[in-house]
């Protein structure tokens, strides 16, 4: 093992640190910041997940240690050597074509919405709501969503959020850095629900602010089934500057650079 990635588990450090091999972080937070927050009773596991990532600083390899900081992040100062690089995400790998066939129906983009939470739980959506938007399509991998006319489920497991987004206008998701980067590498709107109790959805939410068209909903409104806000149009990004979209590109060539100086 010549060079651990590690996105972005604290213990990698202390692993990469043992087996005496750089271990470069990439990430837009680090888990001390999740935790602190949570009071008193988490200060002793964020000191700890700190001292793990601070191995990078004085690792076996001196300066070779690195951390590629992506966009909507936190200071990360627990991080070593920080680089800040731009969006990472998934491609889509279908065509609209193909997407449009499975679906059996051509709606227009700027009536199709993908739902898409992550680890927050599709079953709390009220889909009870989309009956009062019969002219919208949307496309959820809930598979135990109902039977609805506007209503596609995605079931082919090889399928990702990121392979549908290129049919949509918007985006209707929870804050998370790849559902937000890959809408915006697509340049697409997100419309995001808030979440309580987890430091970095301010940070996610603040970011797509700045960044891309966008709307803010209240996840008691969005729960109850008030999905008003479809029928406005989205907030311009606060920013006029554009993120970068070269992340992956430079954390892969920063890799092959590496390793083609220990050949």
């Amino acid at each position: 093992m010549d060079l651990v990635l590690a996105d972005i588990p604290p213990l990698m450090g202390k692993i990469a640190h043992a087996a005496g091999v750089p271990c470069w972080f990439m990430g837009n937070f680090g888990w001390d910041f999740i935790y602190r927050p949570w009071g008193e009773d988490f200060a002793a596991i964020a000191d700890w997940i700190a001292e793990c990532f601070s191995h990078g600083h004085d690792a076996h390899a001196p300066g070779k240690n690195r951390t590629f900081r992506l966009p909507f992040c936190e200071p990360m100062s627990a991080l070593p050597n920080i680089m800040d690089v731009g969006l990472t995400g998934g491609t889509p790998a279908y065509s609209e074509a193909h997407l449009r066939s499975l679906m059996q129906r051509d709606s227009p983009p700027e009536r199709t919405v993908l739902l898409t939470f992550g680890g927050l739980g599709l079953a709390a959506i009220p889909y009870d709501a989309l009956a009062q938007l019969a002219d919208w399509q949307f496309i959820t991998f809930d598979r135990n969503a109902p039977d609805l006319p506007n209503l596609y489920k995605v079931t082919d497991h090889r399928m990702r959020p990121v392979d549908w987004m290129i049919l949509c206008d918007r985006i209707i998701s929870k804050p998370g850095y790849s559902t937000f980067a890959e809408a915006c590498l697509l340049d697409k709107g997100i419309i995001t629900i808030t979440r309580e109790g987890f430091a970095e959805a301010q940070i996610l939410i603040d970011g797509i602010r700045d960044y891309a068209p966008h709307a803010i909903v209240e996840a008691d409104d969005f729960f109850k089934g008030d999905w008003s806000f479809l029928h406005n149009d989205l907030q311009p990004p606060q920013k006029s500057e554009k993120l970068k979209k070269d992340g992956q590109a430079v954390i892969a060539t920063a890799i092959m650079a590496y390793l083609q100086t220990i050949a």
